[in-house]
């Protein structure tokens, strides 16, 4: 019988055979699927898509990130799958095994990072997929390889290591003449830009013991490695099962630039002996020299390195840049602000250098910190995979309130930035403790408002929150009152070609940062500012 069927059989026969049996098999695993689900619970509406594995949807997604109108498309996404106003999560249904489900839901973000911990994580599609950046680092693994990271990175970011604001000392006395632009020519700078530069040389100094002085020489090769690599790789991720086609080429000669750079450090720390390393300890012990004594493995040093660099350096710069930048569009917070700092620590020459309980004590200066890490969390997507058969709390059924069916290996992305915007979070108008949530207030935070639990987590939650969060606001506060000893306004304007000063745009990737200048003016005391002379 099959012998006949061979022997009859032509090349367009053969295919279509092949072509009817593979989606015989693809409906019978949707199908399959599609079972399992119900078995847990039941599915969130779902998103349209018209071309196989959801094409259209990814050519969508890639033009609103091109275009920095993420925020626009991603609630229009979840939005437009129910219909519903109040909907927060939705699912892509893409492929036999591509379904990933959306939310901004605060109760399956609170399921995904403690309430059901075990259920979900990185998973192993992440960790292959992140794996020539951030390698076996704590934000890549889970299980025993993220409980070591963990373990190993937890004391170099102890409260007795942060009390020593030194580091930023050195570094913002740098930053603090760049900020009133060129001696001979503009007043105009980017802030973002010099952020950036800013904690890139502050966090490979508290790292390395020697900072990449970016502030002094802005064409820096690591620096501009690893922005390339961060934003090839958030590329690589967005289009999933398909960035097979897209070269790695350009990718991979920066990760060799960014790993050229620190192994001159891994090696001299190699190189050291214990009793060298333990004479480090007594006198200002590195963050590379911490780790050494704990491990030997140079690709261990290097994934750990490359993590904190990460949430080191660009997230305190984005929340910083976008700090600068709101305070320059509202003077009167700058007035609000500086008094307090000059009644706690004085202002000019006269300024005293803040100390850790000065920097916790002063509570306008951590409400504008707060009201920015609220309205830009520097991470504003992020990812788990359902390491078993499990559930998320809510999103499924006609009124969104029924468990969703999850299989294991489901992607699931949540979104801090769109839930802490959430106005469903916030009371309404009619309530004396209203302030729109949609814009960028810091009195909220000091006239009776204050977050419920899970409405706002701009460092993560539950066993994986963030170990560098006491580290990131000291270094953002520091930052924010010597500048404002300074200085005594900041005038923001408008970019090339703009009549006025806009909303800021929004550059998502890994992290979030400013997609496009952030001109501002500093205007020491006693100074006079024109607009038409800042250029």
């Amino acid at each position: 019988m099959i012998e006949e069927i061979l022997v009859g059989m032509t090349p367009i026969r053969a295919f279509l055979w092949f072509l009817g049996s593979f989606t015989l098999f693809c409906v019978f695993r949707k199908f399959q699927a599609s079972v399992q689900i119900a078995r847990l619970g039941v599915r969130a509406p779902k998103v349209k898509f018209r071309l196989p594995y959801a094409l259209d949807f990814m050519y969508k997604s890639h033009l609103a990130n091109l275009k920095h109108e993420d925020i626009e498309f991603w609630n229009e996404t979840i939005l437009a799958a129910s219909g519903r106003h109040n909907c927060k999560t939705a699912e892509l249904d893409a492929g036999i095994s591509t379904r990933l489900v959306l939310t901004k839901d605060t109760e399956n973000i609170k399921a995904l990072l403690t309430g059901q911990f075990a259920d979900y994580g990185k998973g192993e599609p992440f960790h292959r997929e992140w794996k020539e950046f951030l390698g076996d680092s704590i934000f890549a693994t889970d299980g025993e390889l993220w409980s070591r990271s963990r373990q190993l990175i937890r004391p170099m970011f102890a409260r007795e290591r942060l009390v020593d604001t030194e580091i930023f000392e050195k570094h913002v006395q740098k930053l603090i003449p760049l900020l009133g632009g060129s001696p001979h020519g503009s007043k105009v700078v980017d802030v973002g830009s010099l952020f950036f530069r800013y904690t890139l040389d502050a966090a490979t100094d508290y790292l390395l013991g020697q900072g990449t002085d970016s502030l002094e020489n802005p064409a820096t090769g690591f620096a501009e490695a690893f922005r390339y690599v961060q934003q090839r790789q958030a590329e690589l991720f967005r289009f999933g099962v398909f960035n097979f086609v897209m070269s790695r080429t350009e990718f991979r000669r920066n990760l060799k630039i960014m790993d050229s750079f620190l192994q001159p450090y891994i090696q001299t720390v190699l190189s050291m002996s214990s009793a060298e390393l333990d004479q480090k300890l007594s006198k200002r012990e590195t963050f590379l020299h911490a780790l050494a004594r704990f491990t030997r493995d140079p690709q261990v040093l290097r994934d750990q390195l490359v993590a904190v660099l990460l949430a080191g350096r660009d997230t305190t710069a984005g929340t910083l840049s976008f700090c600068l930048f709101e305070l320059a569009r509202h003077p009167e917070v700058v007035t609000k602000l500086r008094a307090e700092i000059r009644e706690r620590l004085g202002v000019g020459a006269a300024g005293q250098k803040p100390t850790y309980d000065d920097l916790k004590a002063m509570k306008y200066l951590n409400a504008v910190i707060n009201e920015t890490m609220r309205f830009y969390p520097v991470v504003p997507f992020n990812v788990r995979y359902s390491l078993k058969d499990t559930t998320l709390p809510r999103g499924g059924g006609p009124d969104g309130m029924s468990p969703v069916g999850v299989r294991a290996n489901t992607r699931i992305i949540y979104s801090t930035l769109l839930m802490q915007r959430d106005p469903d979070l916030y009371d309404g108008p009619d309530s004396k403790h209203f302030f729109d949530p949609q814009q960028w207030i810091p009195e909220r935070w000091m006239e009776g408002w204050q977050p419920r639990p899970w409405h706002f987590i701009p460092f993560n939650g539950g066993p994986r929150i963030c170990i560098g969060q006491q580290f990131a606001t000291i270094e953002m506060g520091y930052t924010i009152i010597r500048i404002l000893q300074a200085y005594e306004r900041i005038v923001a304007l408008p970019v090339s070609g703009e009549d006025c000063v806009k909303d800021p745009v929004l550059r998502l990737e890994v992290t979030m940062s400013p997609g496009a200048e952030f001109n501002c003016v500093f205007v020491k005391d006693g100074e006079e500012f024109k607009t038409a002379g800042t250029k």
